[in-house]
C-alpha cells in the first residue's frame, strides 16, 4: 500500500553542539495537507524544517520523507525531490544575477550558472514562472536591484523550477512589508490550494498564513506544544502557551491574527 505520509517524524531528537534543539518529535504531513510551523524564537522551527529538507541528520529517532528514510537513502538523490526557500538562501546569491539565472539554478539547487547548460525549454519554463510570480519585467534584472518582495517572489519561483514533490519554505514574508506581506501571502495561498504537492511553512507570525493551509505544529522549547487541523491548534490557549505570552487569537475569512491581552509573564 502506498504511504499517504509526505512526511513521517518519530521520536525525533536533534542536538547541535552539545544543546538538544528538538525532543522527541512525532509528526506525520499527509500528501494533501498545507502546514504552518509556529514558534518563537529558538524553538527549533527552522531545525525541524533542515531536518525534513534532510539537510540534517536526526540525532535520533527515525525520519522518512517521501518515502525516504534518512539512514537509508542517497540523500543528495532524496533533496532533488525537496524545495526549500530560505532567507539564507537569498542571502548566499550573487546580487548581480539575473532573475532569470536565480530561478534556472534552481533546476540543479546550484548558485550559480557557470556550470550548468540551459536549454530553450529551460529557459521558457524558468520565464513562465517568473511570470507566475509577478516578476516577468524582472528577467533580466539583477536580483540585487529588486525589492525585497520581488526577491522573496523570485525564491518562490526557484524553488519551483525543478517541479520538487515537497515545498518548504522558512519564514518567506521576513523582512516584507505589508504590501509584500500580502503579495507573498496571496501567492502561497494559490500554491497550497493547487493540492498537487504537501507544503510547510515555518513562521512567527499568525497573519502570515495564508487561507489555504490546514494544519499548525507549535513548537515551544524544542517540544511540540499541538500538532492538527487549524481550527483545534490555533486557539488562544494553546498559542498562549507556544509564545508564553497571553493572547487571543481571532479568525475572518481564513485568517488569523493574535493580539496581546496582558503584559509578558515574568
Amino acid at each position: 500500500m502506498r504511504n499517504p505520509n509526505a512526511i513521517s517524524v518519530s521520536n525525533a531528537g536533534l542536538v547541535e553542539d552539545g544543546t538538544v534543539v528538538l525532543r522527541e518529535i512525532d509528526w506525520r504531513v499527509s500528501i494533501d495537507e498545507r502546514w504552518v510551523v509556529l514558534g518563537a524564537n529558538g524553538s527549533g522551527k527552522t531545525s525541524l524544517l533542515r531536518l525534513v529538507a534532510f539537510q540534517r541528520a536526526p540525532s535520533s529517532g527515525t525520519l522518512t520523507v517521501l518515502g525516504d528514510t534518512w539512514g537509508g537513502a542517497d540523500v543528495r538523490v532524496a533533496r532533488q525531490r525537496i524545495g526549500l526557500a530560505s532567507t539564507a538562501l537569498l542571502q548566499s546569491l550573487r546580487p548581480t544575477l539575473t532573475a532569470l539565472e536565480v530561478v534556472m539554478t534552481g533546476r540543479d539547487a546550484a548558485l550559480e550558472p557557470w556550470w550548468a547548460s540551459y536549454s530553450d525549454h529551460d529557459r521558457e519554463r524558468a520565464g513562465g514562472l517568473l511570470a507566475f510570480v509577478g516578476c516577468a519585467a524582472h528577467a533580466d534584472q539583477a536580483i540585487g536591484t529588486l525589492s525585497e518582495g520581488e526577491r522573496k517572489r523570485l525564491l518562490v519561483a526557484r524553488l519551483l523550477m525543478p517541479e520538487p514533490d515537497l515545498m518548504l519554505f522558512d519564514e518567506p514574508c521576513a523582512g516584507l512589508d505589508l504590501g509584500g506581506r500580502e503579495a507573498l501571502v496571496a501567492l502561497l495561498d494559490e500554491l497550497a490550494r493547487d493540492g498537487g504537492r504537501p507544503l510547510v511553512m515555518v513562521t512567527h507570525h499568525l497573519e502570515e498564513i495564508p487561507p489555504g493551509f490546514t494544519h499548525a505544529l507549535l513548537l515551544r522549547g524544542g517540544r511540540i506544544v499541538a500538532a492538527g487541523p487549524l481550527a483545534e491548534t490555533l486557539t488562544s490557549d494553546l498559542v498562549s502557551t507556544t509564545f508564553d505570552l497571553a493572547v487571543e487569537v481571532e479568525s475572518a475569512s481564513g485568517r488569523y491574527t493574535a493580539r496581546v491581552k496582558t503584559a509578558p509573564r515574568s
